[in-house]
């Protein structure tokens, strides 16, 4: 039941928090006068922000949930580190792919 509780959980975290940062990004984009929805930099925005949800459920959100097993570690602080600034990178580049 727990396990079931907490994938609803990632669910509703990918669908809330990873919507409203693709809408922000998408607008910020937007305002400097790239369109980058539906094409291949709105899927690079799509895989950045994965990899920022992914560092922020590993290294906070794991530690509040209903699901209590083993392998609850938080990423090295080099792992962090490296997919943030992935994700960054991403980010950057995703107006250049419109």
């Amino acid at each position: 039941m727990r396990l079931s509780l907490e994938l609803i959980r990632i669910l509703a975290i990918l669908l809330i928090i990873g919507g409203l940062l693709s809408s922000f990004a998408f607008a910020l984009y937007a305002s400097f006068g790239f369109e980058v929805a539906n094409t291949n930099g709105g899927m690079l925005v799509g895989v950045a922000i994965l990899l920022i949800l992914f560092v922020l459920y590993r290294n906070k959100l794991q530690f509040s949930s209903f699901y209590k097993g083993k392998g609850m570690t938080k990423l090295s602080k080099n792992a962090s580190i490296s997919l943030v600034s992935c994700a960054v990178l991403l980010l950057i580049a995703a107006p250049s792919f419109v």
